[in-house]
């Protein structure tokens, strides 16, 4: 599937806003994270590995949400799971997963990142035209589901990788990329003048 046939996926869209943070504080963040070019290289392989079992790594984490009723309502409405909506948001997801191992970090992936923060707190919903699910994603949630997405990886990693030190390189990496969008995916949640 190409990304264009992905409803809704709009990185390098230029009518995209500006992210409200700079290449010059992603540089500090990365730095903060102890992310290096080493940790490119590992997710760049990372991704090679995941990229055929991309639906599959999908299956782990959407049993995940389906058998926790407090992460699914977040995709459903008073009818229940909304099954469109969860469709959509899967393949965007995947493509989140390539796109993660495959980052720049460049102005157009933080303008990206800026979008899908927004997705999950003042315009929820919206890209999907999706009526009466909640609103917002709390934010507890943004930070705990950083480890879920994190953990549940490695089996995907050692099945492409049998040297333990490269899987424990590319899941270290996949861990400091996944918490570095999750810090900038939480910027509107944050008070004005504090991120």
């Amino acid at each position: 599937m190409t990304t264009a046939a992905i409803p809704g996926y709009r990185f390098g869209d230029p009518a995209l806003p500006r992210a409200p943070y700079t290449e010059a504080d992603l540089a500090t963040l990365k730095q903060a994270l102890l992310f290096t070019e080493e940790d490119a290289a590992a997710l760049r392989r990372a991704g090679e590995i995941l990229a055929p079992h991309v639906e599959e790594l999908l299956d782990v984490w959407y049993g995940f949400v389906g058998g926790h009723d407090f992460l699914l309502r977040y995709f459903s409405t008073p009818e229940g799971p909304h099954q469109e909506y969860l469709a959509r948001v899967r393949k965007r997801f995947g493509q989140w997963v390539l796109d993660t191992c495959r980052a720049e970090f460049d102005q157009r992936w933080l303008d990206y990142a800026y979008e899908i923060g927004r997705r999950h707190f003042d315009r929820k919903n919206q890209t999907d035209n999706v009526e009466g699910a909640p609103p917002f994603v709390h934010y507890r949630y943004m930070i705990a589901l950083v480890y879920p997405i994190y953990a549940t990886v490695r089996p995907f990693l050692e099945r492409g990788e049998s040297d333990p030190a490269q899987v424990e390189r590319m899941h270290q990496a996949w861990l400091k990329a996944v918490l570095l969008q999750a810090i900038l995916w939480t910027y509107p949640y944050v008070k004005e003048g504090v991120f």
